[in-house]
């Protein structure tokens, strides 16, 4: 089912029951500068969680405009930004780069900051022929179909998130301190509350390493149940993110655009076109501190 807009030309169609749709009428590049096409893409990404659009032949200002208005962008600490736009970070893979595990793996951008990004804004520069597609997820979704006794279990659980235990594991020692002593560990809550929306979401991902609080006398009769338990239980959470009813793929083509809300999705990035060429760029929006 295709939604049109009664104020605008936008075109909304979901790709799966889930989460997606895919965008027909607008140029991100005309929304940066249109208050009522800007309300609309929001109320939409809202809503459906991930947003495409294809054939968005914008500059990289253009880009930096339009996320910008999503809300400040950032930084990545390891990967840097390009030097004419601040917060704008290229994702270049070409047959030189080697093939690396951070983007390959279910994940929430950067939860390894006190405040994780809110969204961001990926458009494909280059892409294989065939290969290199993205995967993202619906953890609202996640969150409401597990059993009433595991939502009830976690309600109250708090986690740790580690840059040093992802990006920092192929440092140096020392380079690594430095990492983490500029970004230690934050905790956050197991299930968030979507601060727009209010829905509920299962926050754990890759950055995830343990839970802080789970060591109570009403979790714990025996050590057994402390370590192995607890990572038992974590790591079925992470493993929610798999499921294929909760997701959504993508594939690129040159100018295609998505737009995402990192707060309630995690996402995946297929590295099956290597040595081909993959060229990306994101621009992140900051975000909150999750509740």
């Amino acid at each position: 089912m295709t939604q049109t807009s009664t104020r605008t030309r936008i075109q909304a169609t979901p790709l799966t029951c889930t989460i997606g749709a895919e965008l027909h009428g607008v140029q991100l590049s005309e929304a940066a500068r249109d208050d009522t096409l800007f309300a609309e893409i929001k109320q939409l990404l809202l809503r459906h969680k991930v947003l495409f659009l294809r054939d968005q032949d914008m500059t990289r200002a253009e880009h930096v405009a339009f996320a910008s208005r999503l809300g400040p962008l950032e930084d990545h600490p390891v990967l840097g930004s390009d030097p004419d736009h601040p917060g704008l970070v290229r994702i270049y893979k070409d047959r030189d780069s080697k093939p690396e595990h951070y983007e390959n793996a279910l994940h929430c951008d950067a939860t390894w900051r006190d405040c994780p990004p809110m969204g961001a804004v990926l458009r494909c520069v280059e892409t294989p022929e065939v290969g290199g597609d993205t995967i993202w997820v619906n953890m609202a979704e996640a969150y409401r179909r597990l059993p009433e006794h595991i939502r009830t279990q976690i309600a109250g659980l708090r986690a740790r998130h580690s840059i040093e235990a992802s990006f920092g594991a192929v440092m140096p020692r020392e380079q690594r301190h430095r990492l983490k002593a500029r970004y230690p560990d934050p905790e956050h809550p197991v299930v968030r509350t979507h601060p727009e929306t209010g829905e509920k979401i299962l926050f754990v991902n890759a950055f995830t390493t343990h839970f802080v609080n789970h060591h109570t006398p009403e979790n714990v009769r025996f050590g057994q149940d402390h370590a192995p338990g607890a990572n038992l239980l974590l790591n079925y959470l992470i493993s929610q993110a798999a499921v294929p009813e909760y997701q959504v793929r993508w594939r690129w083509t040159e100018n295609s655009v998505a737009i995402w809300d990192n707060r309630s999705t995690q996402h995946y990035a297929v590295q099956d076109y290597w040595p081909a060429v993959r060229k990306m760029e994101r621009a992140g929006v900051a975000g909150d501190r999750p509740a």
